[in-house]
Protein backbone atom coordinates (compact mmCIF):
# COMPACT_ATOMS: atom_id res chain seq x y z
CA UNK A 1 0.00 0.00 0.00
CA UNK A 2 1.22 3.58 -0.23
CA UNK A 3 0.36 7.24 0.48
CA UNK A 4 1.23 9.94 -1.83
CA UNK A 5 3.03 12.54 0.42
CA UNK A 6 4.93 15.58 0.13
CA UNK A 7 8.57 15.46 -1.15
CA UNK A 8 9.65 17.97 1.91
CA UNK A 9 8.26 15.00 4.73
CA UNK A 10 11.96 14.12 3.74
CA UNK A 11 12.84 17.39 6.09
CA UNK A 12 14.62 16.54 9.25
CA UNK A 13 15.13 12.45 8.69
CA UNK A 14 17.91 10.49 8.58
CA UNK A 15 18.44 7.97 5.10
CA UNK A 16 20.00 4.82 5.88
CA UNK A 17 19.61 3.76 1.87
CA UNK A 18 18.76 5.18 -1.05
CA UNK A 19 18.38 3.16 -4.35
CA UNK A 20 17.49 3.57 -8.15
CA UNK A 21 17.23 2.29 -11.38
CA UNK A 22 16.22 4.52 -14.72
CA UNK A 23 12.19 4.81 -12.97
CA UNK A 24 12.37 4.49 -9.32
CA UNK A 25 14.35 5.75 -6.94
CA UNK A 26 13.57 4.33 -3.09
CA UNK A 27 14.57 6.05 0.15
CA UNK A 28 14.60 4.10 3.52
CA UNK A 29 15.27 6.73 6.65
CA UNK A 30 16.64 5.40 9.55
CA UNK A 31 13.23 4.28 11.52
CA UNK A 32 12.67 1.74 9.00
CA UNK A 33 9.82 4.24 6.69
CA UNK A 34 10.25 3.76 3.09
CA UNK A 35 9.40 6.11 0.02
CA UNK A 36 9.44 6.15 -3.39
CA UNK A 37 10.00 8.42 -6.67
CA UNK A 38 8.49 6.89 -9.63
CA UNK A 39 6.17 6.98 -12.14
CA UNK A 40 2.89 5.76 -12.27
CA UNK A 41 2.77 4.18 -16.47
CA UNK A 42 -0.45 4.58 -17.83
CA UNK A 43 -0.16 4.46 -21.97
CA UNK A 44 1.77 6.77 -24.04
CA UNK A 45 4.24 8.22 -22.00
CA UNK A 46 7.68 8.36 -20.93
CA UNK A 47 9.38 9.42 -17.29
CA UNK A 48 12.55 8.55 -16.42
CA UNK A 49 15.32 10.06 -14.26
CA UNK A 50 17.54 12.04 -16.45
CA UNK A 51 20.75 12.92 -14.61
CA UNK A 52 21.55 12.71 -11.08
CA UNK A 53 23.91 15.43 -9.77
CA UNK A 54 25.81 14.63 -6.89
CA UNK A 55 26.81 11.96 -4.70
CA UNK A 56 23.92 9.80 -2.91
CA UNK A 57 25.79 9.06 -0.27
CA UNK A 58 26.28 12.49 0.81
CA UNK A 59 22.81 11.85 1.88
CA UNK A 60 23.31 8.76 4.38
CA UNK A 61 23.72 9.25 7.80
CA UNK A 62 22.99 12.90 7.67
CA UNK A 63 19.72 14.83 8.56
CA UNK A 64 17.99 16.26 5.69
CA UNK A 65 18.24 20.01 5.52
CA UNK A 66 16.68 21.21 2.42
CA UNK A 67 13.84 18.44 0.15
CA UNK A 68 12.48 20.47 -2.82
CA UNK A 69 10.58 19.89 -5.52
CA UNK A 70 10.30 22.27 -9.07
CA UNK A 71 8.98 21.78 -12.88
CA UNK A 72 9.83 22.86 -15.82
CA UNK A 73 8.33 22.90 -18.73
CA UNK A 74 10.80 26.09 -19.88
CA UNK A 75 13.95 24.00 -20.42
CA UNK A 76 14.51 23.11 -24.20
CA UNK A 77 12.93 19.74 -25.08
CA UNK A 78 15.43 16.62 -25.18
CA UNK A 79 14.12 15.69 -28.62
CA UNK A 80 12.68 18.18 -31.20
CA UNK A 81 10.05 15.35 -31.58
CA UNK A 82 8.20 15.42 -28.15
CA UNK A 83 4.82 16.95 -28.36
CA UNK A 84 4.57 18.02 -24.79
CA UNK A 85 7.69 17.52 -21.77
CA UNK A 86 8.38 18.21 -18.27
CA UNK A 87 11.33 18.14 -16.84
CA UNK A 88 11.30 17.52 -12.93
CA UNK A 89 14.42 17.96 -10.59
CA UNK A 90 14.52 17.20 -6.81
CA UNK A 91 16.92 18.56 -4.63
CA UNK A 92 17.94 16.76 -1.24
CA UNK A 93 20.28 18.81 0.96
CA UNK A 94 22.47 17.63 4.25
CA UNK A 95 25.37 19.13 6.19
CA UNK A 96 27.76 17.12 3.94
CA UNK A 97 26.22 17.99 0.66
CA UNK A 98 23.61 18.37 -1.86
CA UNK A 99 21.82 15.73 -4.85
CA UNK A 100 19.87 17.11 -7.43
CA UNK A 101 18.02 14.31 -9.43
CA UNK A 102 16.86 15.55 -12.77
CA UNK A 103 13.68 13.62 -14.10
CA UNK A 104 12.39 13.80 -17.85
CA UNK A 105 9.02 13.02 -18.61
CA UNK A 106 7.56 13.36 -22.26
CA UNK A 107 3.89 12.56 -23.69
CA UNK A 108 1.92 13.03 -26.90
CA UNK A 109 -0.11 15.84 -24.09
CA UNK A 110 -2.43 14.01 -23.17
CA UNK A 111 -1.15 11.74 -20.78
CA UNK A 112 0.96 12.89 -17.46
CA UNK A 113 4.69 13.17 -17.03
CA UNK A 114 4.41 13.93 -13.14
CA UNK A 115 6.90 12.29 -10.94
CA UNK A 116 4.86 10.74 -8.18
CA UNK A 117 6.54 10.49 -4.50
CA UNK A 118 4.75 8.47 -2.07
CA UNK A 119 5.43 6.49 1.31
CA UNK A 120 4.98 2.72 1.41
CA UNK A 121 2.76 1.19 3.92
CA UNK A 122 2.44 -2.22 5.62
CA UNK A 123 -0.74 -3.81 4.62
CA UNK A 124 -2.47 -2.49 8.18
CA UNK A 125 -1.59 0.84 7.04
CA UNK A 126 0.44 2.18 9.56
CA UNK A 127 4.01 2.97 8.95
Amino acid sequence: MKKHVPFTTLVGMTLKSITHDIDTMEFINAEGRRFRLFHDQDCCESVEIEDICGDLNDLIGYPILVAEERTSTDEEAKDRWDESYTWTFYELRTIKGSVTIRWYGTSNGYYSEDVDFVEILDIEGAV
